[in-house]
Order: structure tokens, then sequence, then C-alpha cells
């Protein structure tokens, strides 16, 4: 089953013809855009075609046109992916807007599924019988029949105009003349007008396919943006070189000199300019100057007490004789 396809399949590179194609044959019906099926009764259908029965046909509405009408179907259809236990997400609120590139996307999806189930083969499925029970179903299988009707009637008028000439040409031979430049000025419209509308399908998959590309590179810088706001992490000069080059204006073109400078700064230099870096050393200065006179009065108390008696008298004498302050009477 292809309910896990990866977007590298070969299935995502199937054309639209060959998937217009797929479905005009597969429900006998006349479409001439993918984007067609945005109302959701087409995969319906086709999810009917491979698994009959499985689908509630009187559910469905092929002549949805608003929004909530087209996602009744789509619950129809996930009602279905439930029921078979197929694990594909259905972007529902992309497709009922009928962007081109979308229902491309999720139409190959249906063409591989359709393809995996019983080889793709369809027996004795009658989609026009199928689709009577649906709410405009009937319609959807006779917007075929006047179309053919049409091109019949088309072939069939110039024959009496072409008699016409015939029996005329001897008398009026430059009326011939206008209709059949008539004729080629109403193909050439209509040639150009088929071509002008297959580029702008074009355009618009390009459109769609740069949206989204431009969406997940604007994520990715909006969280590179949220991590450089860490409170850890924010003053660095790594994470101030980023901020810069985020926040940079288009023209300005030394922003990545600037930034690599910020980078590159000696870390030795930064610390010795910085207050923290003076105070930090004063106070292990200090620290040293103290351990120093604690050693040196430890020093000169383990002295007086390795002294003899005789010699702390001698000592005491001296400053006696010698009137010092220190001794009293």
């Amino acid at each position: 089953m292809a309910t896990n396809i990866g977007m590298m399949d070969g299935a995502y590179f199937v054309g639209r013809s060959e998937i217009l194609a797929w479905i005009n044959t597969t429900l006998h019906l006349n479409l001439s855009k993918v984007e067609e099926a945005c109302s959701g009764a087409v995969h319906c259908q086709l999810m009917d075609a491979v698994h009959p029965g499985m689908v509630p046909m009187h559910k469905v509405n092929f002549d949805a046109k608003n929004e909530y009408e087209m996602i009744q179907n789509y619950k129809v259809l996930q009602d279905v992916f439930n029921k078979l236990k197929i694990t594909k997400h259905i972007e529902v609120s992309k497709l009922v807007k009928g962007r081109p590139l979308d229902n491309l996307e999720f139409m190959q999806w249906m063409k591989r599924y359709c393809d995996s189930v019983n080889g793709g083969g369809l027996h004795n499925y009658n989609p026009q019988e199928r689709r009577e029970a649906s709410r405009g179903g009937r319609e959807a299988g006779k917007k075929s029949a006047p179309q053919q009707s049409s091109t019949k009637g088309s072939s069939a008028a110039p024959r009496p105009s072409s008699s016409h000439a015939r029996r005329n040409n001897n008398d009026v031979p430059s009326s011939a003349n206008p209709s059949s430049h008539s004729a080629k000025a109403s193909t050439k419209p209509s040639t150009s007008l088929a071509a002008y509308e297959e580029h702008i399908t074009e355009l618009k998959l390009s459109v769609d396919s740069l949206e989204k590309e431009r969406d997940f590179y604007f994520a990715k810088l909006r969280d590179i943006e949220i991590l450089s706001q860490t409170p850890e992490i924010e003053d660095s000069p790594i994470v101030a070189a980023i901020k810069k080059i985020l926040y940079a204006t288009d023209g300005d073109a030394s922003v990545v000199t600037e930034a690599q400078a910020m980078v590159y700064i000696n870390p030795k230099e930064a610390e010795a300019s910085s207050p923290v870096g003076v105070a930090s050393e004063e106070k292990s200065s200090c620290e040293i100057q103290k351990r120093k006179n604690i050693l040196n009065t430890d020093v000169d108390a383990a002295g007086i007490i390795t002294l003899s008696p005789r010699q702390r008298l001698t000592d005491a004498s001296d400053v006696h004789c010698s009137g010092s302050p220190l001794m009293t009477y």
C-alpha cells in the first residue's frame, strides 16, 4: 500500500496530463484541470472504484461549490481512510482552495494508492451508475455528452457552406476566401488560448512551490532568532554576530566582514577591558595578600612558643632596658 510514500518517490513525478487521462478514463469524466477535483467528490469515487461498497456515495456531493460543502466530502473520505486504516494526512484547508500544486500532489498520491490495490485493475465497475446515488452525480456524468455533440455539430456545420461555395465558385470566387480566413482566425485564438491557460497553470505551480520554499526558510530563520534570544548565550560574540546578520538591511554589503570581526576578537583583550575581569583580578590579589599575612602570623607565633624561658626573659629584659612603650610599670 502507498500509505506512506516519500516526497521523492516516483509517484510525485507523474505529469498532469497523465493524471487527468487516468481520472477521465476511470470515472468517465471530462476534467480539463486537476484542481477541478478540489471538491473531494472525485477522490471519494476513486476510493469507491478500488474498494467497491466502502464509500457511501449517497453522502458525496458532486455539486459542491462552497468550502463547507467540500469539507463534507472530505469528511466522507476521511471516514473511509479510517476504516481502511490509511494513515495519509488530508490537508483539507489547502485542497478546498483549489491550488494547483496541492491538488496535483494529492491526486498523484491517489493514483499511486489506486494502482497498488489489485494492480490498479477495475473489474465490472460502472462509475456513472454509482454516481446516480450522489448529489449532482448525473450532471457530472453528462458533462462530456454535450461537448461531444457540440463538436460533432461543429464538424458537420461547414459542409453546407462548402457545398454552397462550390455551387457559387464560378460566379463569386472570392466568397470562399473569407470563410477560409475566418476558419483559420477562429482556430488560432483557440490554440493560443489553450497555450495561455497551460502557461498560467505552470506559473501557478511555480508560485506555489516558491511560497512553500519561502515559508520553510523563514521558519528556520525564526528558530535561529528565538535561540539567539536565550539569556545564557545572548551576550556571546557569536550570537551578536548572528544577530547582526539577521537584522542587517538589504544594501549593507559589509555585514559579513563586521560579523567575522566580532567573532575573531582577542578573548584576552576583551577580558582585560571588561570591568568584570578587573574586579576579579583585584579580588584575587587581595585574597593572596591575606593568605600571606595569615602565614606570617602563624610563623611568628610558632617561633615564640618554641623559645626557651630564658630566651623569653632575655627578650623581655632587652625590651625593658630599651625603654620600649610596650612595657608598663
